[in-house]
Order: structure tokens, then C-alpha cells, then sequence
């Protein structure tokens, strides 16, 4: 699905746009000398929406990187096949699985590496993704700086390949949600309204812990498939779906342990735990950056699909309490095209409290 066969010849033209090739034309790039960048950024001004690419198709985006640029004030979306609604709307930070953007460095001092089979962060705040996202008509991809003050430099790379696309496919969606703080006793939502057919394929999140401790980790992940009243898939705990255990190490060794692979990974801990190392006197929340990918487990829904976690820790004394803890996600899927909205974002001010 993800990984075509290099021993096949593939019909169709590669095409890349970036800041050297605004239009990722065959033979567009620069007319520089071999020691000469001509056009290496692109800068975003205040309240200004950059096109990073718009290309007809039909084809399929395969890759985009993007460096330079971070913040919730910079926002991703996504146009298939001439859409009035996008079918992507996120902070570029949060689609890419690292909403703490402003933290470079783990507890142990590192920079915290997200090295997944479908999204990367690399030193420093290198983003990258590798969605299939086919398209049929058109692909417009753009990104908007909702600041009203301060200008952006946008370093970024979109590749795909033109060429056949079979009438069947579905487009890649991806869905951006918080509750700064979760309201204890509500069930977290990561995605809701979801309606037609296709696959459910992963989700990020960020969680910054708040008030009494405990073990925030008790929270299940619930899954509603095409109508159901209660779920059809029920983890038994927030580790546990990022594929964890005894929450992440702490209960065995004392010490969250981060840790990072293809499908699943809880890649970044920052503070709380050793205050004299996070990345300032102000960092002592703790602070979780996790991933999990359906690749080779796609979670398949012909209605609809909706999928929630529980906020919960528990007292020594054995009691569950509903925590107030600041959490923000995205959700990625694939489904038959339509035109119907996505979740609205917050407005800029209430997005950057996180």
C-alpha cells in the first residue's frame, strides 16, 4: 500500500514544487549557476495564504516535507479534485505529530525524534510525511499564516507522481481537535461526523498533564463503527493503543520511556520529571507526543465512524476520577470524497493557548 515494488516501471511524469519550482513544472527549477541558490524559502507574511502546490491530475502526492515554518498559527489544508471544503485542516505542527513545537529537547536533553512509517520529525523540526494521497481531477495544497504580526519563512518539498488512478480510491482526510483544558467526566473526542465509506488509518496526539497526577494513562480508546451505540473496538487503556504498556515504563522502572517505531510510538516526554533539564524554568508539565498508524490493521467503516477517549486517572485509594488535562490530536483517514466540512478550527487566539 505504502511501499510500490522499485523493480516495476511505473507510467507517469514525477513532479516536485517548492520554492525553486513554484509549479512543479517538468524542467522548472532554478536557472542558477552550480553554486547559486536562486529562490530557497518562500515567506508567509501576516494573515497572508500561501499555495504550495496546484497541479491537475489525475495523481498522487506522495511525499511533502516542509522545514523553517512551525507554530499554531500556521495552517495546512488540503483540496481534492476542486473541493469548496478542504479535506486536511490542521496546524502544521499538530498534522505532523509535534504540537509541543516550541520544545526541542526531551528530559534526557535530545531532541525528540518522531521516525514512523508514515511521519517523520527530524532534528530540527524537519517534517515530512508519506500519505499516499491520490487524486483524480486536481490537488491544491496551501498554507496559511493566521498570525497578525510576524512574517514566516516556508522551506518545503511536495513530490508525487502523475498518472492513472483507479476509479475506487478513496482520498486521505485528516482532522484537527483539542480540548485545552478536557472538561473531567467528557469523553475526548478525536474525530466525529465522519460519514460515508473507507479506512480509519491513525491518529497523533498531545497531552500535557494537569492537576493531580496519578496515572493518566487509564483512558480507553473507544471506535464506533457505522451506527453503533457502544463500540465495536474498546482498548483498555491510552498506552495500550499506542501499543505501550504500564504506562509507558513509569510503573515498572519509575522512568517514562519513550520510544518510537513504524506503526506506533509515544516519542517525546518533555518535563516534569527532571525540571533542571526541560527546555526552561516553565516547562515542568509533563508533557507526551504519541502516534499510531493502521497500516497493516485498517479499521474499515461502510456509514460512518467516530472514535473518543476516556480522561481518566486513578487515587491511591483505587478510586477512577475524570482528569482536566490539555489534549489535542489529529485523525487520519481515507473515504469516499464529499464535500461536507470538517470540524471548524479555533480561532487563532484559543489555539495558541496550548
Amino acid at each position: 500500500m505504502y511501499f510500490p515494488d522499485p523493480t516495476r516501471f511505473y507510467k507517469g511524469r514525477t513532479f516536485a514544487a517548492s520554492s525553486e519550482n513554484l509549479t512543479a513544472e517538468k524542467g522548472g527549477g532554478s536557472r542558477g549557476s552550480a553554486i547559486e541558490k536562486c529562490n530557497p524559502y518562500t515567506v508567509a507574511r501576516p494573515g497572508e495564504t500561501l499555495t504550495l502546490l496546484d497541479i491537475d491530475g489525475p495523481g498522487t502526492v506522495q511525499h511533502i516535507w516542509l522545514g523553517g515554518v512551525t507554530g499554531w498559527n500556521m495552517i495546512l489544508r488540503i483540496y481534492w479534485d476542486n473541493q469548496e471544503n478542504p479535506s486536511v485542516e490542521a496546524p502544521v505542527s499538530a498534522f505532523f505529530g509535534y504540537p509541543y513545537y516550541e520544545n526541542v529537547r526531551n528530559v534526557d536533553g535530545a531532541f525528540p525524534t518522531l521516525n514512523s512509517a508514515l511521519i517523520s520529525v527530524m532534528p530540527c523540526r524537519g517534517f515530512s510525511c508519506f500519505f499516499k494521497m491520490p487524486f483524480k481531477k486536481h490537488c491544491r495544497i496551501t498554507l496559511e499564516n493566521r498570525s497578525e504580526k510576524q512574517e514566516r519563512m516556508i522551506y518545503y518539498t511536495i513530490t508525487g507522481v502523475l498518472g492513472e488512478v483507479p476509479e475506487d480510491t478513496l482520498y486521505f482526510h485528516a482532522s484537527y481537535r483539542q480540548a485545552l483544558p478536557h472538561k473531567a467526566g467528557d469523553a475526548y473526542v478525536f474525530v466525529d461526523g465522519i460519514e460515508g465509506k473507507g479506512n480509519f488509518i491513525g491518529v497523533t496526539l498531545g497531552a500535557g498533564l494537569n492537576g493531580t497526577n496519578g496515572c493518566w494513562v487509564e483512558g480507553e480508546i473507544k471506535m464506533y463503527i457505522d451506527g453503533d451505540e457502544y463500540p465495536s473496538i474498546n482498548y483498555t487503556g491510552t498506552e495500550d493503543y499506542f501499543c505501550g504498556s504500564y504506562a509507558f515504563g513509569y510503573d515498572m522502572i519509575k522512568k517514562y520511556q519513550p520510544y518510537t517505531g513504524l506503526y506506533s510510538g509515544c516519542f517525546a516526554i518533555m518535563g516534569g520529571e527532571i525540571a533542571d533539564r526541560s527546555v526552561s524554568d516553565y516547562n515542568v508539565q509533563p508533557r507526551f507526543m504519541a502516534y499510531r498508524w493502521h497500516v497493516p490493521d485498517p479499521i474499515v467503516f461502510e456509514k460512518d465512524f467516530k472514535m473518543t477517549m476516556l480522561n481518566m486517572g486513578f487515587r491511591p485509594d483505587g478510586i477512577n476520577y475524570g482528569r482536566r488535562d490539555d489534549l489535542v490530536s489529529v485523525a487520519y483517514w481515507y473515504q469516499n470524497l464529499t464535500d461536507k466540512p470538517l470540524a471548524p478550527l479555533p480561532s487563532d487566539r484559543e489555539i495558541a493557548l496550548f
